[in-house]
């Protein structure tokens, strides 16, 4: 047997491992399947299965990777993936390496309705103090949806039953498909170019999210925020929400309930003008009862009967108030005049002028006191500050060397106390009393310290 036609594990692994290398298909791989065996590492390393009905593939993201993940996998979701295939050797295993990952359908659709919805309730389009009241009893009613489908009939059958005097305009609009979202901004839009549209009704009937996508559009969503007409959001099913419903000024479950918001029941109001009517009535005879009742009482009063016996009392009344009103004032008058002749009294009793004499004379006492005061208190200070002076010149350095004394300082103008600070050659300046010497050392010679 010849044993050189035989290789080591490692070495066909190693070779099937480089064949996957430089496989160009391999190394750029796109793939739809579902998780199952997931597994988070401690350092952030996710590891997991991908599979579909037939087959399965082991999988692995590294955390750089991972990080960017904008939702947490699980066991069971449909994921799309992309990466690189390659072998790993201790196992002799292929496996994909996952670059990037993204939830496939729903999923996906879901991840952008979640982020459209956290962005718009941001910017305050949610806000409860910015919606708008729906009119009580509007007349013209815009209606934005399909033609061609159920909300439409509903909406006629339900606005018309409860309010016959409405009048219904139909903008017509796409309500799924590529072109939906752009068809039902532009409608909104209109609708309020019209100036004469008192509420509109904006929605479909139900379908799927696909179906019913158009109206999680951002496009949407700003034309019913800037819309100045009360909007009606009508989408889908009661279960169904768009982020239309959340935009818009009020919410129905479904078009029929969208109809029953927008007008009031004929009956209804009907029921509430009778309920008027006789409410209406009733305080109209009350009224009438009370108003004969006291025009009764004004025929028979004393006032009605005997008006001329009335003036003559009203007269006499008026004299008597006429005599009243001259008794007060004199009497206050008198109380004025005999309160000003006590206060004259006291005035003449408190000599003002002879106060403001005695006052001036006091002033001027003091202000020469002041300046006695002033003049020997600076002249204390003035001989205090020629004893400062004389004490300051008697320790001053320059009186000390004006006896002979000088101070020596080294080319960086710093006092030398230690002949050991120079050296032969140096530069000093020798500062006298009167000015100063530049010199230079010719030599040292140290003292003795026992001398």
């Amino acid at each position: 047997m010849d044993q050189d036609r035989y290789i080591s594990v490692t070495k066909l692994t190693r070779y099937i491992k480089q064949l996957m290398e430089t496989d160009g298909n391999l190394q750029n791989v796109w793939l739809r399947g579902e998780i199952s065996n997931y597994k988070r590492h401690s350092r952030g390393h996710l590891y997991l299965t991908i599979k579909d009905k037939n087959s399965r593939i082991r999988a692995v993201m590294f955390a750089g990777n991972a990080r960017q993940l904008a939702f947490e996998p699980e066991d069971g979701m449909k994921v799309l993936v992309q990466g690189s295939v390659a072998l790993y050797e201790p196992y002799g295993e292929y496996q994909i390496y996952i670059r990037d990952m993204e939830q496939d359908g729903l999923g996906r659709l879901y991840l952008a309705y979640e982020a459209l919805k956290k962005k718009l309730q941001e910017q305050g389009m949610f806000d409860p103090s910015l919606k708008k009241a729906i009119p009580e009893v509007p007349y013209e009613i815009g209606i934005v949806t399909s033609t061609t489908g159920a909300a439409i009939r509903d909406l006629f059958t339900t606005i018309k039953r409860r309010f016959p005097a409405a009048r219904l305009t139909v903008f017509p609009v796409l309500v799924q498909g590529a072109g939906a979202a752009p068809s039902i901004a532009s409608a909104i839009d209109q609708a309020n170019r019209l100036e004469k549209i008192d509420v509109l009704i904006v929605g479909r009937g139900g379908g799927s999210i696909e179906d019913l996508w158009a109206f999680n559009e951002e496009i949407v969503a700003d034309a019913i925020f800037r819309s100045h007409i009360p909007i009606i959001s009508a989408v889908g099913h009661e279960t169904d929400f768009t982020i239309a419903d959340f935009v818009a000024d009020k919410r129905a479950p479904t078009p029929t309930a969208a109809g029953e918001f927008a007008v009031p029941n004929v009956v209804d109001l009907e029921h509430h003008i009778d309920q008027f009517s006789a409410r209406l009535f009733q305080a109209m005879n009350s009224t009438m009862r009370e108003q004969k009742t006291r025009l009764h009482r004004i025929r028979q009063s004393y006032a009605f009967k005997y008006p001329g016996q009335l003036v003559l009392q009203k007269e006499q009344e008026c004299d008597r108030m006429l005599e009243r009103l001259g008794k007060s004032a004199r009497r206050q008058i008198h109380q004025k005049q005999e309160h000003l002749a006590m206060a004259d009294r006291l005035l003449v009793q408190s000599k003002p002028k002879e106060l403001m004499r005695r006052a001036q004379r006091q002033l001027s006492e003091r202000e020469q006191q002041f300046i006695r005061s002033f003049s020997a208190y600076r002249k204390t200070k003035e001989v205090y500050f020629d004893k400062l002076i004389t004490q300051l010149n008697s320790l001053s350095p320059l009186k000390i060397m004006g006896r002979g004394y000088s101070l020596a300082f080294d080319s960086k103008d710093q006092l030398i106390k230690s002949v050991q600070e120079v050296a032969p050659g140096d530069s000093v300046i020798i500062r006298m009393h009167d000015g100063k010497m530049d010199c230079q050392v010719w030599g040292i010679e140290e003292a003795n310290e026992h001398v």
